[in-house]
């Protein structure tokens, strides 16, 4: 006979394991399988999709060591701390990296057993109706029934005609994580979140480092002010980038790579480096779901067609994260996951999608939530908009980070938030604010009246809220 569940969720990443677990805890019996090994020592599958994996968390390892190691280099001196020229343990940094992967995968599978979630090992697979209703879903070598299904199986790097990933010599998301070595000359495809993270760790360590962005605007998607600012701010750190241009033949060898492209202004150019990154975008995992057979329905560019409430065109059937439409971040997936089990429960299940934030964790870190300025404009809705520098901040001045800015839009009439967006250090904690108050739907004037701690970063975002009334007090 074969296993029977209330819900089986299909990926262990981030929106399924939290899927898993909210259904449990609402009373649900619960499964979740996973076939990815991805670098495990004993090749098993791990929990916790590309973002523990191979994504959000390793890179933020590397990010952090990569931060310290340049602050010892460059900016110790300047607060009387003199410690030498710094070396890097590339090795080591990896190791370090790889314990805090172990550590928060192996957790989450102690999060199945404290909320009696029942692990299946294997790749998910539909097979047709289940015998008294639900789906029956193959997985691995055994079937499995189940009432519900949350199809979570997020994305994979998307790869360029002619340009053979090995991870060695030309990486993808995966391979630019384990680099053993700092490579002299780096080049990288894409100026994306991953190009950019990327980028800045192996600047950092002593790499030369051209990016190569087909875009025609740098970082296209952020506020105007922010990539104005980003590009200037990265150009001055050593990242040479260049929007615009064509990529055209890729010669890869054991020595590394010979890259031919097309500027901006059409002229023929040509980089060469030791190692390739290859980092243009993600495309949805459908592959052996067995799909068709059951007449799941994609979209044109291959993501899980759902509403606005991730229910897909078949009864009993989800989808999350990365493999529908939306932004492919882990956060956006987990809010998805926790609707999806409130709804299956009778619940009112809620997520907003545009308060969702977007971060990118360079230095400084950028973070965005709601609409920019030139997607303002194009809607014809008229605004009022508060900047203030992180210069003009007492905290960020002893913190030796006074670059970037905040940056709050509001509506002219109902003085409502509608973006809010930060350049400057620990930018990833402050988008919080405009996030929870664009969800209460607060106006900047609300900001405007919280006393805000001093002294604090935070008093920026106070301060911009205070300057869409044009009434700051400290710029």
């Amino acid at each position: 006979m074969s296993k029977q569940f209330d819900v089986l969720v299909i990926g262990g990443g981030p929106g399924g394991y939290v899927a898993a677990i909210r259904a449990a805890q609402l009373g649900f019996s619960a499964a979740c399988c996973e076939s990815n090994p991805y670098a495990d020592p004993k090749g098993e599958p791990r929990l916790g999709g590309t973002c523990l994996n191979v994504g959000c968390i390793p890179s933020k390892a590397l990010l952090h060591t990569s931060h310290m190691f340049e602050e010892a280099a460059h900016d110790f001196a300047d607060q009387g701390i003199q410690v030498g020229t710094p070396k890097i343990d590339v090795a080591k940094m990896l190791g370090r990296k790889n314990t805090i992967v172990g550590q928060l995968t192996g957790g989450i599978k102690g999060l199945f057993k404290k909320n009696k979630v029942t692990l299946l090992n294997g790749h998910g697979s539909f097979i047709g109706a289940g015998k008294d209703g639900g789906w029956q879903v193959k997985v691995g070598d055994e079937v499995v029934e189940a009432k519900q299904v949350i199809v979570a199986t997020g994305s994979k790097p998307r790869h360029l005609p002619g340009i053979p990933v090995d991870n060695k010599i030309v990486c993808d998301n995966v391979g630019a994580l384990d680099i053993d070595a700092v490579p002299k000359k780096l080049a990288i495809i894409g100026a994306g979140v991953i190009g950019l993270e990327m980028g800045s760790v192996w600047r950092r360590l002593g790499s030369e480092v051209t990016i190569l962005e087909a875009m025609p605007d740098f970082l296209s998607v952020a506020d105007v002010d922010v990539a104005k600012e980003a590009l200037k701010v990265f150009t001055k750190q050593g990242l040479g980038i260049h929007a615009g241009v064509k990529i055209g033949e890729v010669k890869v060898s054991k020595k590394g790579v010979a890259i031919d492209y097309t500027d901006k202004d059409g002229k023929a150019q040509k980089l060469d480096a030791d190692r390739l990154i290859v980092s243009v975008g993600r495309v949805p995992n459908t592959d052996g779901l067995n799909a068709e057979a059951v007449g799941l329905q994609l979209t044109e560019r291959g993501q899980i067609n759902v509403d606005g409430h991730c229910r897909t065109n078949l009864p009993g059937v989800w989808a999350i994260g990365d493999v529908v439409s939306g932004p492919m971040l882990a956060h956006k997936a987990m809010e998805e996951a926790v609707m999806v089990a409130e709804l299956m429960a009778g619940q009112s299940g809620h997520c907003n999608f545009d308060t969702i934030p977007y971060v990118i964790y360079t230095s400084p870190e950028i973070a965005w939530v709601g609409k920019t300025e030139q997607q303002l404009k194009a809607d014809g809705i008229a605004y009022k908009a508060g900047k203030i520098p992180f210069l003009a901040n007492g905290r960020a001045l002893g913190m030796g980070a006074p670059t970037g800015f905040v940056k709050m839009l509001a509506d002219a009439e109902t003085d409502r938030i509608l973006g809010v967006h930060i350049i400057g250090a620990n930018a990833s904690e402050l988008i919080s604010e405009g996030v929870v108050a664009m969800e209460f739907g607060a106006a900047s004037e609300d900001l405007a009246r919280i006393c805000h701690a001093h002294p604090t970063l935070s008093e920026v975002v106070h301060e911009a809220a205070l300057a869409c009334d044009k009434r700051p007090l400290h710029f």
